[in-house]
């Protein structure tokens, strides 16, 4: 499966966008990265956007979530569409999406092997490491 470059990303609500984004969010947080299971559902799904990127073959790939706060978390990539830029595509569209809603400022908790992918675009750390589910965060934040 390849991903594509062209393929717009999907921002919607949490009814539209669940099944899609559970089975990536699964693969990556629970599957690959042993996140328990009861850590990664939360209430925060339901009043947020969800932005869903797809493959070639219309295969969702990546999807991140914007939070009626300013947060922008749950962004995970499936492993066959890494380094293809469907990451930044997905974040790419929850800023398009925070800037519409007239959000002030950006926050999220990246996972610190990630923390170079959020600064390429402007995201700044906040202080120090912190762990979340046993993996190791910076808080990082964005002006919009």
């Amino acid at each position: 499966m390849s991903a594509s470059s062209t393929a717009p990303v999907l921002v919607c609500q949490w009814d539209e966008a669940r099944e899609r984004a559970r089975a990536i969010r699964y693969s990556v947080f629970v599957e690959e990265q042993g996140v328990p299971v009861e850590l990664e559902w939360d209430e925060m799904d339901a009043p947020s956007w969800h932005a869903l990127a797809f493959g070639e073959d219309g295969t969702p790939v990546a999807t991140g979530r914007l939070l009626p706060d300013g947060h922008i978390g749950r962004m995970a990539v499936l492993k066959v569409a890494r380094g293809t830029g469907m990451g930044a595509r997905v974040l790419d569209a929850l800023m398009a999406k925070a800037a519409e809603l007239g959000y002030s400022e950006l926050i999220l908790n990246a996972q610190t092997h990630a923390a170079a992918f959020y600064a390429r675009v402007g995201f700044e750390q906040v202080g120090g490491e912190f762990e979340e589910a046993g993996i190791p965060h910076v808080e990082m934040r964005k002006r919009v």
